[in-house]
């Protein structure tokens, strides 16, 4: 875990079992409701910020909590920020055994924790689990509702959870937390090692979080879908022969991407229209072109934080 941190230690942590890592980077106003959010439940939680030119670590030391300022010699990442607020949880709470990651740009939902750890220590071998997250305004854009719809994941034992969920510190500390190099799909990645490990992972049928994607602009979209390409690369090639499906992604990415395929998308577009309906055909059919660009990126060795907002 990364070790350049400062931070400024609340009172009251050292006795807590469990405790909140908030991550951010120029949220605004989406921080503060994600740390009211967070304070209904706890006063225990550290904010992490990945360089922010906004007044976000100033807001989170106006409502009281820790903050830890990455060093900006150092490429960010979202793992990275999890990483360190990790490490200053572990080294000021000696009695921690859960820790619940959330970002910035969400807000916990009331209840969810009591139902979180209900599950927790019902099953002894669960080293995550995670619920629902709804977006905020699904109907302000398609690109809104595409993120939506992505968040409602099966109910049941998962591969993965998403970067709001509660863990085992035991589990986490395990495998060292995330892998800090990753600029996306750094979940997958930690959950693969962990459930490698003998630990499971959990998604149970409650509302978690609400997302702000906050995606207005076919741009945005766009990006989002290059970062998920990039990361459906980088996740290839260091455990597909782990994962068969991610060789299927990877390979229809770039099939379905090449110009003299483009007159056959009319059956790729009804094949998705048939499982999914008209939003999903079109963005997931159209999707393929920045999906590999993602996927170049990283053959490429492009590495630079790919943002959509």
């Amino acid at each position: 875990m990364n070790g350049n941190r400062r931070a400024v230690e609340p009172a009251d942590v050292k006795s807590a079992t469990v405790a909140f890592v908030i991550i951010g980077r120029n949220e605004g106003s989406r921080l503060a409701g994600c740390i009211k959010s967070v304070l209904h439940e706890t006063n225990v939680a550290v904010y992490v910020d990945s360089g922010s030119v906004d007044r976000s670590k100033e807001l989170a030391r106006q409502h009281g909590l820790a903050v830890v300022d990455l060093d900006p010699a150092l490429p960010f990442t979202a793992a990275r920020a999890r990483n360190a607020g990790a490490a200053w949880m572990v080294e000021h709470c000696p009695d921690l055994q859960y820790l619940h990651f959330i970002d910035g740009d969400c807000e916990l939902v009331p209840g969810w924790l009591d139902k979180a750890m209900e599950t927790m220590r019902a099953e002894p071998d669960l080293a995550s689990v995670c619920g629902r997250r709804r977006e905020r305004s699904p109907e302000t854009s398609p690109y809104n509702q595409l993120c939506d719809e992505e968040w409602n994941t099966a109910v049941g034992l998962a591969k993965t959870c998403g970067g709001d969920a509660l863990f085992r510190i035991r589990p986490f500390l395990e495998v060292k937390g995330f892998s800090e190099d990753l600029i996306a799909g750094e979940e997958p990645d930690l959950c693969h090692r962990i459930r490698l490990n003998g630990w499971k992972i959990r998604r149970i049928g409650v509302d978690m979080t609400i997302h702000d994607a906050a995606m207005t602009r076919f741009g945005q979209w766009w990006q989002r879908c290059r970062r998920s390409g990039y990361a459906t690369a980088e996740a290839f090639a260091r455990r597909g022969s782990h994962d068969p499906r991610l060789a299927r992604e990877v390979i229809s990415n770039t099939f379905w991407a090449l110009p003299i395929l483009w007159p056959l998308w009319p059956l790729l577009w009804l094949r998705v229209y048939l499982r999914g309906g008209s939003l999903q055909a079109s963005f997931i059919t159209l999707g393929k072109l920045p999906h590999l660009q993602g996927q170049i990126d990283y053959w490429r060795h492009h590495r630079s934080l790919i943002e959509y907002k």
